[in-house]
């Protein structure tokens, strides 16, 4: 039985950790369903503080997974964030794994 659950977490063991984190799997899944969105709309939608936005942020930034345009609208400054190619296919990627690792999951009555 052991033999089972081992074959089936494989795919976990294949993850990107940088996707994977919690608040940066949320940030991720809401730019890859929308073209682009200010940051403001990202701190409501994930709850996250400014600072620790900034900091997922940047770490996807790093990873050419996200890119952030910095305008003004007016003479106010806006940031734009969207998902770069690179981070569509990282997150479609995970998803892909999560999926297959479920698959293998034993169900319980």
């Amino acid at each position: 039985m052991a033999r089972n659950h081992e074959s089936s977490a494989q795919p976990l063991g294949n993850v990107d950790r940088l996707v994977h984190e919690p608040a940066r799997l949320l940030i991720l899944s809401q730019l890859y369903v929308i073209d682009a969105c200010d940051f403001l709309f990202m701190q409501k939608q994930t709850g996250l503080t400014k600072g620790n936005l900034s900091s997922h942020l940047a770490k996807l930034e790093d990873a050419g997974y996200v890119e952030i345009i910095k305008e003004f609208e007016g003479k106010r400054p806006r940031t734009l964030l969207q998902l770069t190619p690179s981070g569509r296919e990282a997150f479609s990627t995970h998803v892909a794994s999560l999926r297959q690792w479920m698959d293998g999951v034993p169900h319980s009555n």
